[in-house]
């Protein structure tokens, strides 16, 4: 059985005076291999969460995630991981940067290095592949990221917030590139963003998830990434569907926030 499963996942933090929070509630999702899914919702609605399960960096209290039939029992590399900041060795240049993965899995050099070389290629920073990591820039440093995540050649590549601290335009190149890297590697990719147009632009298959306990409240299936694919983006934000289910879903999170802020208040 190929894709990703996740299986009633729920998830429960215990605190020290007894009480508790109730992160993520019975979420279920089918995910087939290739699909490019963004995860979207206000802020403590479980994102992370969900992404760092999925990942083997937590257990949840209940449910369970599959991946291609096999049970999802901690960190392992077919399920690679980019951060909102690279998280890169900065003792190392870009091309030993890429490389690690493989070293470590004692692929011999002389068999990585042709791959290393393809990979900074694909992500355009083959003329920069002995630079230091504190000379690249920040768009530059999430590139290297995202070629050290492909060289442990991984099912499924779990993003974090990747773009969050870029500036607009260069974020806007990046999203370029996943989309370049979705339809050229046939990899499963799942992205977490605060951004509904990055949602929209990078989610052929978009889940918008609420609070209190986290759980999916909205799932959308969308034709912006598959239009996006060597597309100016900036096109594709014009046309009318875009425009309104960006519209709907502001309104949505918005309501949530006014909620959680009521709540909030409720409580003081």
């Amino acid at each position: 059985m190929s894709g990703l499963v996740l299986d009633a996942i729920s998830m429960r933090f215990d605190l020290p005076n007894g009480d508790h929070v109730q992160a993520l509630k019975n979420v279920s999702l089918d995910i087939k291999t290739g699909e490019l899914m963004s995860v979207l919702g206000p802020s403590g609605c479980g994102k992370t969460t969900l992404l760092n399960i999925i990942a083997g960096f937590l257990a949840p209290t209940e449910g369970a995630v599959t991946l291609n039939g096999h049970l999802v029992t901690g960190p392992h590399q077919e399920r690679g991981m980019v951060f909102q900041k690279g998280a890169l060795f900065e003792w190392m240049n870009v091309r030993e940067n890429v490389a690690f993965g493989p070293r470590m899995n004692g692929v011999p050099k002389s068999e990585s290095a042709g791959k290393v070389d393809h990979l900074l290629e694909v992500v355009g920073l083959h003329d920069f592949k002995e630079k230091a990591i504190y000379e690249l820039s920040g768009g530059m440093q999430q590139r290297v990221a995202l070629a050290r995540c492909l060289a442990n050649e991984p099912d499924v590549i779990l993003m974090d917030e990747p773009l969050g601290a870029l500036d607009a335009l260069t974020r806007e190149k990046m999203q370029g590139l996943v989309l370049k890297l979705w339809k050229e590697t046939g990899k499963t990719i799942i992205l977490i963003t605060h951004s509904v147009e990055e949602a929209l632009l990078l989610g052929e298959r978009l889940i918008v998830m609420a609070p209190r306990p986290g759980r999916i409240h909205k799932e959308y299936n969308l034709p912006f990434a598959e239009m996006g694919v060597g597309a100016d983006l900036r096109e594709v934000k014009h046309h009318a569907e875009y425009a309104l289910t960006r519209e709907e879903i502001l309104n949505m999170i918005w309501d949530m926030e006014e909620e959680i802020m009521g709540r909030t208040e409720g409580a003081a």
